[in-house]
């Protein structure tokens, strides 16, 4: 296979030593046999790190292997999905003939037949951009790591306690379809926060986490060196770690928010989650279509809005991608064998695009899948999934001092925390890690209790200032869930500092004691 990669890395050799190839074989011809009209394979290993530290001691750490081998088959228009831990030639045959099993099983209870939308044939294998693999670090430096810097926030008078969290993942699959497709992919991403805990005389408490978002980097991101990338920027542990105690210090001392309408500028570290919960499932297809509602619910953007449902102001403009460098849903392929790339979903503040599968391209009369289909592991069958949704830059756009000059009354929000968010993705809540005042165009004293609630259209179509290049980030999570039984996709949003006018600011203690 021709290697196709944004770094200088190959698949790990001890991955391709599997018998990809000979499972894929064996699982399509007895596919083939048995009239499937498609069928595709999958072979994935996932290995997971994760280790902890609380004030500046080891507290545990876990590491874990899963491997699996996967068949998928649509016969007579039906889905048949079958899986196991043992990856083998005879097992994948095995499986084969299990899933067309289950597909006939299924025949008689199908109101639709499945058609899949056509895709062109790809062959190669890729591997994401990182300079050092976390799992070539010992776990003793990796727990090293997080304890010395620890020990630096609790030196501060106004730290009690700290807590610390490295989690690493390394994810191989490999793919082949009846049509030829063929490829094989790893993607490693890290993510690595600390929390400080400050206690107050009288008996009150405070806490302020780091915001630095995970990535699709390596053990280099970690220790902070490591070269800026368009929005997945490396980030500066010394500079954050070391102004944190103060900042908490001052969190415990600030006052509790005045419930009101405000002006408010939000920082990228909380922008992500309000993209991720607001615009990201909405934007789902099979939600919009009323398929889906675990987890998230279904969505208010059905498709008789495409093209017309005012979403927010004319500044937005929101493209999903399976491209970004570092980009944590990022991949040359897709788990149906789609090559990946972007499009709009939001365009000058209209609806304009859906996130789509093979299935749902080919429902939806689209002539291609945009490449959104991803499980897992080998245990889950693939579905619909969210790619990287990133509001993008204003061109020439301010940068965070000019945005926070233009208000003269308002609230600056800083890192993500707690989120609410209803059935449709419409009415929602969400708070912060930092806040401070804006006063005459300036940052003034930390606010705390602060939560900003809206409708998803009202709060979008209230943004009146984007940021530019250099506001912004690639910010994420690794824990989206989905489907039945449930499932865990990474998933980065792009995003600037933005400004939004009039949005309903509620104390978050008043409203948990009501």
């Amino acid at each position: 296979m021709p290697l196709v990669t944004t770094g200088s890395r190959d698949v790990d050799p001890d991955f391709l030593s599997l018998p990809l190839d000979a499972c894929a074989d064996a699982a399509l011809a007895r596919a083939t046999e048995l009239g499937a009209a498609h069928a595709d394979v999958r072979v994935v290993t996932t290995r997971t790190s994760y280790v902890s530290v609380r004030d500046a001691r080891r507290e545990g750490a876990v590491e874990s292997v899963s491997r699996g081998l996967a068949v998928r088959v649509v016969h007579d228009g039906c889905w048949g999905f079958a899986a196991a831990d043992l990856v083998s030639p005879e097992q994948a045959a095995t499986l084969a003939a299990r899933a067309v099993a289950l597909a006939q099983v299924s025949r008689p209870l199908a109101t639709l037949r499945v058609e899949l939308a056509p895709e062109p044939v790809h062959t190669g294998r890729w591997v994401s951009s990182y300079e050092v693999d976390p799992f070539d670090v010992s776990e003793q430096e990796r727990v090293a790591v997080l304890a010395e810097r620890s020990a630096a926030l609790l030196a501060h008078p106004a730290v009690s306690h700290t807590e610390a969290r490295l989690l690493a993942v390394k994810e191989q699959v490999f793919y082949a379809d009846l049509a030829g497709t063929r490829t094989t992919q790893q993607r490693v991403r890290v993510e690595c926060d600390y929390d400080a805990i400050a206690v107050g005389a009288q008996g009150g408490f405070e806490s302020m986490r780091t915001t630095a978002p995970p990535t699709g980097r390596g053990w280099e991101y970690v220790t902070g060196r490591v070269p800026d990338v368009g929005g997945a920027r490396g980030w500066d542990w010394d500079g954050e770690l070391g102004a944190l105690p103060d900042r908490l210090a001052e969190k415990l001392a600030a006052p509790s928010i005045e419930p009101g309408r405000y002006t408010l500028v939000i920082h990228p570290t909380n922008l992500w989650l309000t993209i991720h919960e607001s615009v990201g499932h909405a934007t789902e297809l099979d939600r919009a279509l009323g398929y889906e509602a675990n987890y998230a619910g279904t969505s208010f953007a059905t498709p008789d809005g495409l093209g017309t449902l005012r979403y927010g102001s004319e500044l937005m403009h929101v493209r999903a991608d399976r491209t970004a460098v570092h980009g944590l849903a990022s991949v040359a392929w897709d788990d149906e064998g789609v090559a990946s790339g972007e499009w709009d979903l939001v365009r000058d503040g209209v609806h304009v695009g859906y996130q789509l599968d093979r299935a749902m391209a080919a429902e939806f009369g689209l002539p291609r899948s945009n490449g959104c289909a991803y499980a897992d592991s080998a245990e889950h069958t693939a579905i619909q999934r969210m790619p990287n949704v990133s509001l993008q830059p204003a061109a020439g756009g301010p940068d965070l001092a000019g945005l926070i000059a233009g208000v003269e009354d308002g609230i600056y929000v800083e890192g993500d925390n707690s989120w609410s968010i209803d059935m449709q993705r419409f009415n929602f809540q969400f708070t912060g890690q930092r806040f401070h005042r804006i006063r005459s165009g300036r940052l003034a004293e930390q606010v705390k209790d602060v939560a900003y609630q809206a409708t998803t259209t009202d709060f979008w179509g209230a943004m009146v200032a984007v940021g530019g290049a250099d506001t912004y980030l690639l910010g994420g999570a690794f824990n989206c869930g989905k489907g039945q039984p449930g499932q865990v996709a990474a998933v980065s949003h792009g995003c600037p500092a933005a400004v939004f006018e009039s949005i309903n600011v509620l104390n978050s203690v008043q409203e948990a004691g009501k």
